[in-house]
């Protein structure tokens, strides 16, 4: 009986409330190292715990499946308000999990890097202070899955801006700082697992011998140099015996589109992160999935989440909105509503409100059969048109709006 109520459960229940189901499941074994990450499906996020803010945000990542959340942590910030900072944290890692989504919170960010950071006096001094108060306060809430102990280590000018002669050196320094604070992180939290979100495939070894998971991220331009990251990845992965995740992706300002880095991790069956889960900030013009208030910038990166790709094959069925005739309707009723009455003695001009009511079917086949750009969708004039009070419209502005879109239709339509 037990067994049958538990699959009545899993049937009834959505693909995502089930798989949160299962990873309740999983409390006890949570942050011990698994053989396998590619459940994961995650997203990049930070956000102030406690605040309805962040209960929207999680809202939002749930409603796409998302499970996990990769958040940045700062010693400077722990430095201000110790008390403060770990009750945040904390906080953060409890509501997420609430809602069945882990975290993988980052110790250190490579970003801005401080040289000084990296010395044995510091380390001594700060870093390990800061490690040993962090882990020790956080290493028994279960919803950790694992600590990123830095967050791309290559990625900042005392790494990229050095000499050849110094980079040697410099990368023995890194992976000097990096080791140590791996294993104080494993001393202080035995079952705990370690990654280390390296920026680029060539730089996963030589830590690839004592993190727990290897981390790689991916934004590049084009699907067979996303590829070569995995299988670069991957043979270190195998070489060592250890599980692989991509712990950032995505950036449209990369050409590196939601849609295709999403599909390669789930292609080659590794679990990841994408960057980031809100259009906001220094990185909202070519980063993020939604808006504060819900929307999305681009359907297909959710879709992407959920497993579901836009068609590009050559049997793709191209839309025509014209099929029953009602591109060749709506431009008859856009015709109708321009054309000012020019009959003798009753002369009459346009409504801007006729015209509009007319570009919107337009706008509706246009937007609906993917025959305009939606860097800029024609919609978004059109809302701001109506928007504006009708006697402070420009008349002849909305006649050039709506002329525009009906010479789109008919060349998309072909109608002569």
């Amino acid at each position: 009986m037990k067994m049958k109520i538990i699959f009545i459960f899993l049937v009834d229940f959505d693909r995502r409330r089930c798989y949160t189901f299962l990873w309740k499941g999983m409390v006890n074994s949570v942050m011990k190292p698994m053989k396998d990450y590619s459940f994961i499906r995650g997203v990049c996020h930070n956000s102030r715990a406690g605040t309805e803010e962040y209960l929207r945000e999680i809202g939002y990542a749930r409603s796409i499946g998302v499970n996990s959340f990769r958040t940045w942590l700062s010693y400077k910030s722990w430095q201000r308000d110790r008390d403060g900072f770990i009750g945040n944290i904390r906080a953060f890692i409890r509501t997420a999990y609430e809602n069945g989504i882990t975290v993988m919170p980052i110790i250190y960010n490579g970003n801005g890097l401080d040289p000084q950071t990296l010395t044995d006096e510091w380390q001594r001094s700060v870093g390990d202070v800061y490690v040993r108060d962090l882990v020790t306060s956080l290493r028994d809430e279960p919803g950790i899955i694992m600590w990123d102990v830095m967050n791309e280590p290559s990625c900042n000018d005392y790494m990229m801006k050095c000499s050849p002669d110094e980079r040697a050196a410099r990368w023995e320094q890194m992976d000097g700082f990096l080791r140590h604070a791996c294993a104080l992180v494993k001393s202080i939290d035995p079952d705990g697992t370690v990654t280390i979100g390296h920026t680029f495939a060539r730089d996963l070894i030589p830590s690839a011998e004592y993190v727990d998971v290897i981390s790689v991220h991916d934004y590049l331009e084009s699907e067979a140099r996303i590829n070569k990251t995995y299988e670069d990845a991957l043979a270190v992965a195998e070489k060592y015996n250890k599980p692989l995740i991509n712990s950032e992706l995505s950036c449209i300002g990369r050409a590196n589109t939601y849609e295709q880095s999403i599909k390669a991790a789930r292609d080659h069956h590794v679990g990841f992160y994408v960057f980031e889960l809100m259009i906001r900030g220094y990185w909202g013009d070519i980063h993020g999935i939604f808006y504060p208030d819900g929307t999305v910038r681009d359907p297909s990166t959710v879709t992407a989440m959920m497993g579901i790709y836009r068609n590009y094959s050559p049997s793709r069925v191209k839309p025509n909105p014209n099929k029953e005739g009602k591109a060749t309707e709506a431009l008859a009723r856009l015709s109708r509503a321009m054309n000012d009455s020019a009959e003798v003695f009753r002369h009459k001009k346009s409504s801007s409100d006729e015209i509009l009511e007319a570009a919107e079917w337009i706008v509706n086949l246009l937007e609906g059969a993917e025959m305009v750009p939606m860097y800029d969708p024609p919609r978004v004039r059109l809302l701001r048109y109506r928007e504006t009070p009708e006697d402070a419209r420009d008349l002849d502005e909305i006649k050039d709006f709506a002329y525009s879109l009906a010479e789109t239709l008919k060349r998309c339509c072909r109608i002569i």
